[in-house]
Formats: C-alpha cells, structure tokens, sequence
C-alpha cells in the first residue's frame, strides 16, 4: 500500500490549509515557513454501500443467488471486514478523504435514503441482489441513478465472494444484451478486490472535484498557443469549470509600482531574498541581483492577487512584453508561488494549464509545464524557463539562477531535476478531444542552449508510437506516476486518453 499512497505533503498544507511546507533537504528549515493562504478545498466525501439480501428457504426450489452473505452473522462480520479495510486502506491514508458512515441496503427504502444522501462517490460493496431472483436491479439502480459519481467493489479472493462478481458485466453493464447499455457504470468504474485501484479512482475524481473548484489569476486574460480563444475558453470553462478571473496589465502595473515606492517593503524583500540565495541548494547565481530582487517584488505582488482574489495560483500573458515593466521575467517568481504551495503557469496557455490543474490535484505535487523536443531512441528532452524547485511535494531541488534564455534578461532558476526519477508527461492536444501519456525516467539535467530549467528522460512504452502520435505543443510533468488517474479522469469528461507506457 506504500508505493500508492496519496503522497501529500505540501499539497496537504495547499489543501487543508492546517501543515506547513515540507522539510528542506538543503537547510535545517523551510525557507517559507508560512501556511498556504488560498481558500481549502474540500475533501471528498465518500458514502461506502453493501447491497445485499438474505433469502428465505423454499424446500425443492432454486432460492438463493450466489455469494457468501447468507445469514445475518455473514453481514456482520462483513460490515465489520469493509470498516476495517476502508479504515486501513483509505481513512490512514494522506489522501484528502472523508469516509462517511457505511450504509446497509437491503430494501427499496434503503436504497432511496443512499440516494438521497449528500456526498462526492458512492463506494458500493455489491454483495447481492435486488432481492429477486431474476435481476430486476431496482435498488442497485436507485443507486446509479443518484447522480453521483460510482466505484463498485467485487469480492473474488478477498472475502466472501460477491454475487455481482458474477453478473456485473452481462447484467449490470449491458442489460442481458451484447451492447453497454448503462450509461451510469462503466467498466472501468468496476474494481475486484484491490484497494490500490479503489484509491487510483478516488485521486481521479479528487482531481476532477478540485479541478472544477479552482480559480486562477490571468494577468492580460485567458491566451493559448496554437488554436484561438473561441476553442480553449468553452473547454475552460464547461469541461473543467476552472475559473479564470482576468487581471488587466495596468493593474499589476500600479500594485508593482506601489511595492517598489514602499522602502520598508523593499527592505523585507530584500532580506527574503539574501535567505533564499544563501541556501546551500542555490549553487550558482549567473544573472544581476537587480533582476532577483525584482522577481522576489514581482512574486510578492503576484501572491497578492491570488489572495485577493480567493483564487489559487496565477499565470500571465505576455511575460516578456510585461517584463520590462516588472525589471524582470515572471520565470523565478512562478518558481517560488509553485514551491510556496499555489500554482503558476506560464504563458497563460489554457491548452495545457487545465492538465497541470488535474495533476497537481491528482498528485498533490508542484507541476512543470514545458516545452517538449523530438523523441528519438527511447529519450526525448524537456525544457523551459521556469520550474518548480519542490518538485515532490517537500524538498527543494537544487538550482543555479541565471537569465532567461531567449531574452537573455531576467532572472530564471535552473533545476536540477533528480536523476532516475519516475516522471508522468501529460500531452493535451489543441481541441481537448485526445490526450497522450507516458512514463519516464530522468536520466540526465544537461545545460544545451535551450531553456534554462531541463532534462533528458526515458521514454517507457513504444516511442515512435510517441512521435507519430504526439499532439499539441506544451507538455505537463509531475514526479510520479499518474496515468491511470489521469485515464480515469479523462474517461470521466469524455477525452480519450493514450498511455504510451501501458
């Protein structure tokens, strides 16, 4: 259960709003020792189900259906077996979860109070039948048809086997037909015995409560790279329901000019910024100090938009135009908001920012948006200006400070990713009708003359299916691996999800 745990950490603090940052690897404590401000977000509310039902003898008949719940005893021992499990699998865990009271159905009255009850998912344990012996499926019914999200657990090995172990698929998905008929279960909403592929299923939906509840800053409006607004915007905003609060440039402008005129301000900053260049994790600093302290001002300011605005991370349109109003790039102050547990993207490019929202909620982790190269013998090489330092949730990365590449102007942090880091590298295409996955390993942080944070990683799977199937332009990557989640998630708002890794 280790190696699938909801790794937190620093997304708990973002999240529950109640942890402090995660311990520093290059000093005794965190730089930013300060709780995340932004709003909670709420955890999800799982209502756990056992369907059920004991039958009465008929002498010579044929009275009973399959499964090992056949008297009351059988029932409450597994009651007892499912608040057990869910109390060490998932209650233990540091997934953002709340597990309601297990309810028993075995009546139409029953099943009509699960329905009616508030939460996020319903955990269905699907022992038995709807208390006929022809399948009829009123009551499992009232439980799909409830609206809400379902994940539906079958026994094979792990206790008494479940009825609906036998009858899910012929009955359930496709009505005694050859055809999936209901549209309210799928497949992959089927889970037999595992909890690791229970808890893969949550963090999805997690992920797709959170995604729909965010709020982002976008300082000169909602951009994207490749297809015009009239496409990313009904995207945005119908299928992710991400909120996106537009900051004019003048606005931003005058907030800056305001810190710069504010000496004692300017002095804290300053003493803020001495602290972070000291840390033994900062090992070169290649560019002048004026543009630091004006990317430490920039950060400052741009934290207070997001608190301002309730909202929870920030990204811009027109960094380099917008540079030269700021004394500097956006590249090391989006590298601090991500550390400091908000997110920022660059760019404002909503063809992939939605994927590094559903990412970063999935996995609780700061994510890297990048520019992508042509994959080539199983490598390919991922680069861009700026990057999250926290990369897995608590201990920075190290980094030199240089320029940013193209302008060579600014200041812009150079990660040094971890060498054999597992990694998920989200690929959205343009009109959010096909994504593309895979799983890698960081082999290498070169210096090419690219963009300034970089690194050469594997390719797992079939790479040159990658090349002919690559879409879009930037790329989402996350220390970890997440493509079933993201799969799962993409099934759930009807994008098709490619796992060149499977």
């Amino acid at each position: 259960m280790e190696r699938r745990k909801f790794i937190y950490n620093m997304g708990a603090a973002a999240i529950a709003g109640s942890a402090q940052i995660g311990t520093n690897a290059f000093e005794p404590e965190p730089l930013y020792r300060q709780k995340s401000a932004f709003s909670a977000y709420l955890p999800l509310k799982v209502k756990p189900v056992l369907i059920y039902h004991l039958f009465e003898r008929v002498e010579a008949e044929t009275w009973r259906e399959w499964g090992g719940l056949r008297t009351q005893a059988d029932v409450d021992n597994e009651t007892a077996r499912i608040e057990k499990e869910l109390k060490m699998y998932i209650s233990e865990t540091d997934a953002p979860i709340e597990i309601l009271p297990l309810e028993k159905v075995n009546s139409d009255e029953s099943a009509q109070k699960v329905a009616e009850i508030p939460c996020d998912v319903l955990l269905i344990y699907a022992a038995g039948s709807a208390g006929d012996r022809v399948y009829k499926q009123n009551r499992m019914n009232m439980l799909l048809s409830a609206g809400k999200p379902v994940v539906m657990f079958l026994r094979h090995k792990s206790g008494p086997v479940y009825l609906w172990y036998e009858i899910a698929h012929p009955k359930l998905l496709r009505g005694g037909s050859d055809d999936y008929i209901n549209e309210n279960l799928k497949t992959e909403d089927i889970v037999v015995d595992s909890y690791d592929e229970v808890l893969m299923r949550l963090r999805a939906i997690y992920g797709l409560k959170s995604t729909a509840n965010t709020r982002l800053v976008a300082v000169n409006g909602l951009g994207s790279w490749g297809v015009g607004k009239e496409v990313v915007e009904p995207v945005v905003n119908n299928t992710w329901k991400i909120e996106v609060i537009s900051i004019s440039n003048d606005e931003l402008t005058k907030r800056l000019s305001s810190k710069k005129n504010n000496t004692k301000l300017i002095e804290k900053i300053q003493n803020e910024m001495e602290e972070y260049l000291s840390q033994t994790g900062i090992l070169a600093v290649r560019t002048d100090k004026k543009f630091i302290l004006n990317s430490f001002i920039l950060s400052d300011t741009l934290k207070d938009l997001i608190k301002d605005n309730n909202a929870h991370g920030v990204t811009v349109r027109g960094c380099m135009s917008f540079g030269k109003v700021a004394g500097t790039t956006p590249c090391l102050p989006f590298s601090l908001i991500n550390d400091e547990g908000w997110m920022a993207f660059c760019e404002s490019d909503f063809v992939v920012i939605p994927s590094g929202v559903l990412l970063r909620h999935i996995s609780g982790r700061p994510v890297f948006l990048n520019d992508p190269t042509f994959p080539h013998d199983g490598i390919t090489t991922c680069a861009h200006c700026s990057s999250p330092r926290r990369m897995n949730g608590k201990d920075l990365e190290p980094a030199d400070i240089l320029t940013h590449c193209e302008s060579d102007y600014g200041a812009a942090p150079k990660v040094f990713f971890r060498k054999g880091q597992v990694i998920t590298n989200i690929i959205p295409d343009f009109h959010s009708v096909k994504w593309v996955g895979f799983k890698g390993k960081i082999i290498d942080h070169p210096s090419l003359d690219i963009c300034r944070s970089q690194f050469d990683c594997t390719i797992e799977g079939n790479w040159k299916k990658l090349v002919a199937d690559m879409r879009g332009f930037h790329w989402m990557t996350c220390y970890g691996d997440y493509l079933n989640e993201i799969k799962y998630a993409c099934s759930k708002v009807k994008i098709e999800f490619e796992n060149i890794s499977a």
